[in-house]
């Protein structure tokens, strides 16, 4: 049996941060090889547990996006893991918008019959994170009115009671839960025009008060004492190419009124993009967990057309050399499958074309599991293993691994250079949630 972290190691960050610590911790979001590996490289000579979440629509019992079940999941964490000498024992697995998302347009039974199935599946592979979102409307319930908080927390005490017995069959330890109406979508929500309303205290409490009611009515109360966290709107967001920054005088209230509330903080997503004394600024202010994800892979990203344009500049003089050509590729294969960005790209083509590459909500994240992308990446890297990459063009392209390559800290290899680029985003976390020492 794989052997991940029990859910101690966060149970015991939060009594910390509850104890005036302004310690938290970062939720990597991704699925990403790349980013992974970068994350568990990095967190090496560090304390705290690796979180690696997954979503409903990205893992789930038919596969989701990514392939993969929970317990394939697992096993693909591990695999890496292990090439890398990473102790699993410090890996957290948590499982993120868990509920009815991937089958909102199915009626509301057949939809939740299989958010519990997902649920079980989840524990069954031993996740011991565990994110209800109940939050959406199914194809039979009113669109014309929100879902009640009693409606969703009675979905979600149905998903929670679902996890509770299948627990009682594992060999797994008990999970933690985290719940909370004030959620975006899955991979990111659209910011408009940019003015986000802060979950006002009132609803906080509220929403604290119909869960725990609901649990409770429902034999849960061992299952609420694992409750360590709300989702709520903090005030922060990111879209195609607007970034909505943390105001902390706005969520002053809101961050006073956990305060009391006994094991129990903030859990802060779409935190992308936050400058690092933002970010600091919302751990301090009990967002105790910072869920990141599109930040990443948008670096990882970054790197890959820095060392195509190095290949580029490089090797494209010399016939004997056949170039990746891996931006053109991921444009083609994105062109023929249109799925994961038609409807969030707008319908004018020269802009579709530019958040196509450049977008900040990053759909092009979805593509890079593709055999011809993946295919194309392998070439990549291998055409800059066998002509290592000149300084002055490594100072061009990627300046700050310019710097630690030059400082000795990193390789000249290509693989290193696109960890170090996604390092340069967990460190602010890391810096934030304070982890020092974490570049």
């Amino acid at each position: 049996m794989i052997s991940f972290a029990s859910s101690k190691p966060l149970i015991d960050l939060i009594a910390q941060h509850k104890s005036g610590m302004a310690l938290g911790i970062p939720s990597i979001c991704s699925a990403n090889r790349f980013v992974v590996q970068a994350c568990m490289n990095q967190y090496l000579s560090l304390h705290q547990p690796l979180l690696i979440e997954s979503t409903c629509n990205q893992v789930n019992q038919f596969g989701g996006y990514t392939g993969l079940t929970p317990v394939e999941f697992t096993a693909y964490i591990s695999s890496i893991a292990d090439e890398l000498d990473f102790p699993q024992g410090r890996i957290l697995l948590g499982g993120d918008h868990l509920g009815p998302f991937p089958w909102k347009d199915e009626p509301v039974g057949q939809a939740m019959q299989k958010s519990i199935e997902l649920v079980q599946a989840y524990v069954q592979a031993g996740y011991q994170k565990i994110h209800i979102d109940t939050s959406m409307h199914c194809a039979d319930d009113d669109h014309n009115h929100p879902l009640s908080t009693e409606i969703i927390a009675a979905r979600a005490a149905q998903m929670i009671q679902a996890a509770e017995e299948t627990l009682q069959r594992s060999n797994f330890g008990q999970p933690v839960y985290v719940i909370g109406t004030e959620v975006p979508t899955p991979g990111g929500a659209q910011v408009g025009d940019g003015r986000l309303k802060v979950t006002s205290p009132a609803e906080a409490a509220e929403t604290i008060e119909i869960f725990q009611r609901v649990f409770n009515s429902n034999g849960l109360q061992n299952a609420w004492r694992q409750v360590i966290a709300l989702v709520v709107q903090p005030g922060v967001e990111f879209g195609d190419d607007e970034i909505v920054y943390y105001d902390r005088d706005k969520a002053r209230s809101l961050s006073q009124f956990i305060e009391p509330i006994p094991g129990m903080v903030f859990e802060a997503h779409s935190t992308d993009y936050q400058k690092q004394y933002l970010l600091k600024q919302l751990v301090e202010d009990h967002f105790a967990i910072l869920k990141v994800g599109p930040a990443l892979t948008f670096a990882f990203r970054e790197a890959i057309f820095s060392l195509a344009h190095i290949e580029h500049d490089w090797l494209g003089r010399r016939k004997s050399v056949q170039l990746s050509r891996i931006i053109e590729t991921i444009e083609r294969v994105m062109i023929e499958n249109p799925a994961h960005w038609k409807k969030h790209y707008g319908e004018n083509a020269d802009e579709a074309s530019f958040s196509r590459v450049y977008s900040l909500s990053d759909r092009i994240r979805y593509y890079w599991s593709d055999n011809r992308v993946d295919e194309s990446l392998q070439h990549l890297i291998s055409n800059l293993e066998k002509s290592p990459l000149p300084l002055t063009l490594l100072s061009q392209y990627m300046p700050c691994e310019h710097e630690r390559v030059t400082n000795g800290e990193i390789k000249n290899h290509p693989t290193e250079l696109i960890w170090s680029r996604i390092a340069e985003v967990v460190a602010g976390y890391l810096d934030a949630c304070g982890e020092k020492g974490s570049k």
